[in-house]
């Protein structure tokens, strides 16, 4: 399907359920999360976008210029189509609650939308995400987000994993940070925590 500029696979849910908008890491697509956010939330409308953006062949939702180091513009861009993306799918469902679940690129333009309309998801599950720079100030309260990550995580380091927690606590937000002692991997004890932290939404 297509909306806003996105390419999507969608599944509607039950009416008064949540949607869950799943966001793939870069050389992922559409298909990466959607039956695992389908199992996590069956009665959930489950919408997962593809990224519009190629990095050799690799699909990412926003242009980076080397590895953490993003193209600020492009960035901004992103963020707000993929905004309106999400407002234009909440208006076309019958639904209670907008939640987001993204890994690597997927959670940093997840986490880039949290922060630049606060109040347009309910919860975010950011799976190793990287902000490598200074959010601005947000108002996160009543928004509840759960960060998953690798101590030896290569791509995005412990540091600024705890940086993005911080800064997200520090803005009211409800933050829950599970880890585990690999690297840029999703290991067991994550999916676990992600299972938790969604049930309250079934």
């Amino acid at each position: 399907m297509t909306g806003k500029d996105y390419t999507f696979k969608g599944k509607t849910g039950l009416p008064a359920r949540p949607i869950l908008f799943t966001f793939h890491g870069t050389g992922g697509d559409e298909n990466q999360f959607f039956d695992f956010g389908a199992r996590l939330l069956p009665e959930a409308s489950v919408i997962s976008p593809r990224g519009d953006v190629s990095e050799n062949g690799a699909l990412r939702f926003f242009k980076r210029r080397a590895e953490g180091h993003y193209d600020m513009a492009d960035l901004a861009r992103a963020t707000e189509k993929m905004a309106a993306f999400v407002q234009a799918q909440k208006a076309l469902n019958d639904s209670v609650g907008i939640i987001g679940l993204g890994y690597s690129n997927g959670a940093n333009i997840l986490a880039n939308v949290l922060i630049e309309h606060p109040g347009l998801f309910d919860a975010a599950v950011l799976m190793h995400p990287l902000i490598p720079f200074v959010p601005k100030p947000a108002d996160l309260t009543g928004t509840d987000v759960l960060i998953t990550a690798g101590r030896r995580d290569p791509i995005c380091p412990p540091d600024l994993t705890e940086g993005l927690s911080d800064y997200l606590t520090g803005s009211k937000a409800m933050v829950t940070l599970e880890w585990h002692e690999g690297g840029h991997d999703i290991r067991q004890n994550e999916i676990a925590a992600i299972q938790g932290f969604l049930a309250r939404f079934a």
